[in-house]
């Protein structure tokens, strides 16, 4: 097992078959999907305390306030209070609904994200980055929650299908781009043989992010590479696009977008679409969807109002906030991942 420190505040714990060694609670709330019944029911065996199962919609048509509200009332059910657990098991939706759940009952109970995908563990599952979507984007509602503790158990990858793994792969380039370029070597060589590697350089390039920015007002930002015009695909497929797709072709835009503004080479530009491509990942939308995806983006969270920010690189590993692009370059960079 390996173990990486989210500061002095929790843990990320990676490793296959880990035990499941939560902190003490009278209660625990146990949030999942309905694939992963048979190993939420498994985790819930394994927890020192009273348990309550609540199955919750599948992927992103779980996150909303419908569902979080069904939580809700379930907790108020089982009395619990904030001695009391919530424990989200499975992809990074159901991960970010528990934290969001969790953030707002009694104004923040304790929360123990156990990922089952691979998105989940680089990404979703660290942080305390918690939501739920709404009709006018994704993520938009919601609250900073830093879990009590994370575990990463390798061995549900096993067994992840093949389209759920190449879409976790797409958060995984990511950090490669803006952080730590052995990732990308390791894609290239053989990135399955190489997973484990992966997920552990991938959550210590996001808690090195974390611990000194929570809140999103600096480094953090970073993280956001490829997903303002990724949370546009999103939202314009009302979710049908799974999160690494779309932020595979959000990549390879705000790669263009560096390279006409002169701030990336040409190589590092092309070298996005060719790990991403030689991943199974797209690289285009189509050339019909800008007007919408154009209107989503002045949304984002990055914008600071009528300004929109975007995070770019000026070199592999070296990024940075582009502020308020022209009209004209955001349609010329768009036009090299139009399909």
């Amino acid at each position: 097992m390996t173990t990486i420190p989210v500061g002095d505040d929790y843990e990320v714990r990676i490793g296959r078959d880990l035990p499941v060694e939560l902190p003490r609670a009278d209660q625990a709330a146990v949030l999942f999907a309905a694939p992963l019944r048979a190993h939420a029911e498994r985790i819930a065996a394994r927890i020192d305390a009273k348990v309550t199962l609540i199955e919750v919609p599948d992927a992103e048509g779980g996150k909303s306030i419908a569902t979080a509200e069904d939580c809700w009332a379930r907790l108020g059910a089982a009395g619990f209070t904030r001695r009391d657990l919530v424990v989200g098991v499975g992809g990074g939706a159901v991960t970010d609904l528990a934290g969001f759940v969790a953030a707002c009952w009694l104004r923040g109970v304790r929360v123990v994200q156990v990922p089952t995908s691979l998105l989940g563990m680089v990404d979703a599952a660290v942080g305390g980055k918690t939501g739920v979507n709404t009709a006018a984007g994704k993520n938009l509602v919601g609250a900073f929650h830093p879990p009590a503790l994370v575990l990463c158990d390798l061995a549900t990858l096993d067994t992840l299908p093949e389209p759920e793994l190449v879409n976790g792969m797409a958060e995984v380039a990511k950090c490669g781009f803006i952080a730590d370029p052995v990732i990308l070597d390791l894609i290239a060589d053989d990135f399955r043989r190489h997973l484990p590697e992966l997920v552990e350089r991938s959550v210590q390039v996001k808690v090195d992010v974390v611990v000194d920015d929570l809140r999103d007002t600096g480094r953090r930002e970073f993280l956001n590479y490829g997903h303002t015009l990724g949370h546009a695909i999103e939202n314009r497929e009302n979710y049908r696009w799974r999160h690494g797709h779309a932020v595979s072709v959000g990549l390879v835009f705000a790669a263009a977008l560096a390279r006409l503004d002169g701030r990336l080479d040409a190589a590092t530009a092309d070298r996005h679409r060719a790990v991403l491509a030689g991943l199974g990942l797209p690289t285009g939308y189509p050339k019909e969807a800008w007007p919408e995806l154009r209107a989503a983006m002045r949304v984002d969270k990055k914008a600071q109002g009528a300004t929109q920010r975007f995070v770019v690189l000026d070199g592999l590993a070296k990024p940075t906030i582009m502020t308020g692009p022209s009209e004209e370059l955001l349609e010329a960079a768009y036009a090299e991942v139009a399909a």
